[in-house]
């Protein structure tokens, strides 16, 4: 919004510069007092013919004797008198004489060699009614100019008001995949682009939630079978011994389910993180060696090897989610890497890129844009972990939206495994 602000206060401040040279220029031809005193100037000639042929001791007198006859304000007075230019000087000697204006009207002056170095000066009064014609005149010539540079500015604004009207109603009957073609020549790129986030956010919720809840109905049956049939099994046996098997079994069924339930909606309320996140500067190599050492004991049991690339610079971004997403990256790469791991830590323009390599089975290429979804695991796999749920890397991809970055996943070219690579936005110190 800050680029209309500046776009309306620039044309406002161009079309009133604008508008204020032309009607002044406007008003200057429309406006000529030339044509206008056309006969003044004839008559103010035909008296200086007259006083030609009076002796010049007398022409004072004279030029009196015509002014009351003719009830005109004329005088006759020295030229030298005028704090005139030359160039105004030369013109007053010319045909028709100089006609020059002030607050009270006109004066038309006169001169000829017969008359230097003398002139004959003749007052001509400046009616209200005239004046007050051309002031309306140009006060609407004035705004109607305005309204017209207004127009070539807001028209713009009114074009996108209505495309984000458009698609905000299509959005709102239904159709989740409706955004706002963004164009570069709009005042309102900031709102456009929003707009376009919010959808995104949306259809991305609502997305989860459909998954979320097939995958929690698909999910639970299992241990809720596995509890029917232990409860079956308790009601039908005589056997002490048996009937402790089965309810152990079932505590062991009803734990599933706890930790399941528990995982699914610390997921759904993952979102609400996003409002919360505090930002902050850290040595990056340093913060990774931590995180590496709080995996300590998981490397060891899985007897990996795990190197660290990074040289020394300075990250910003919230250090508990990020170490929330690195920590999911390098424990999925125990749970899959035959002997090592290595983390690589480089900046890209004003990017942190983040990566993490294995040298296990990796991952079948045509689940590389499943695998961040949640409750996605690739059946082929056989994962260590005691419970997994398929929320560990969609965590990731959330950290990494949160920080206006992504995650992505390809083959290693140096352990021929997975390659998780995670990039965020980072604002370097000032």
């Amino acid at each position: 919004m800050k680029k209309f602000y500046l776009s309306l206060l620039g044309s406002a401040l161009l079309s009133i510069v604008a508008l204020g040279w032309l009607i002044d220029a406007f008003s200057q031809q429309a406006h000529s007092p030339q044509d206008e005193f056309a006969l003044q100037s004839k008559i103010l000639m035909g008296f200086s013919q007259q006083l030609s042929l009076i002796e010049p001791a007398d022409r004072s007198q004279y030029t009196q004797k015509l002014a009351a006859q003719f009830a005109l304000p004329l005088t006759y007075r020295a030229t030298e008198t005028l704090a005139l230019p030359d160039s105004l000087l030369v013109e007053m000697n010319q045909t028709g004489g100089l006609i020059l204006e002030d607050q009270q009207g006109f004066y038309l002056l006169y001169s000829n060699n017969q008359l230097a170095p003398y002139h004959l000066k003749l007052r001509l009064e400046k009616t209200i009614e005239h004046i007050q014609q051309n002031d309306m005149l140009l006060t609407l010539l004035f705004y109607a100019g305005l309204c017209v540079f207004m127009g070539f500015i807001i028209a713009p604004l009114a074009k996108r008001l209505g495309v984000v009207n458009e698609a905000a109603k299509q959005f709102a009957s239904g159709n989740l995949q409706a955004r706002i073609p963004v164009s570069y020549f709009t005042y309102i790129k900031d709102v456009e682009l929003t707009f376009n986030r919010m959808a995104s956010q949306i259809e991305k919720l609502l997305d989860e939630n459909k998954l979320m809840a097939s995958s929690l109905s698909h999910d639970i049956r299992t241990p809720i079978a596995c509890l029917r049939f232990g409860l079956d099994a308790t009601l039908d046996c005589d056997d002490e011994q048996k009937r402790l098997h089965y309810l152990t079994r079932m505590e062991s069924d009803l734990d599933q389910m706890e930790s399941m339930l528990k995982s699914y909606l610390a997921f759904a309320t993952l979102e609400q993180k996003a409002t919360q996140l505090n930002y902050a500067y850290t040595e990056l190599n340093d913060y990774l060696t931590t995180i590496i050492s709080q995996l300590e004991p998981k490397i060891t049991k899985c007897d990996l090897d795990v190197e660290l690339i990074c040289k020394g610079f300075r990250v910003h971004a919230d250090l508990h989610w990020l170490a929330r997403a690195m920590s999911n990256l390098l424990s999925n790469a125990c749970d899959f890497a035959t002997k090592h791991i290595i983390i690589s830590a480089f900046k890209q323009a004003h990017y942190v890129v983040i990566t993490v390599e294995d040298d296990g089975p990796g991952i079948d290429e045509q689940n590389w844009d499943k695998v961040f979804s949640p409750f996605f695991q690739e059946q082929s796999h056989r994962n260590r972990a005691t419970q997994s749920y398929g929320l560990g890397l969609a965590i990731v991809a959330k950290v990494a939206d949160w920080h206006h970055g992504s995650v992505s996943v390809s083959r290693s070219k140096r352990l021929n495994g997975a390659c998780f690579t995670l990039k965020i936005h980072n604002i370097e110190e000032m």
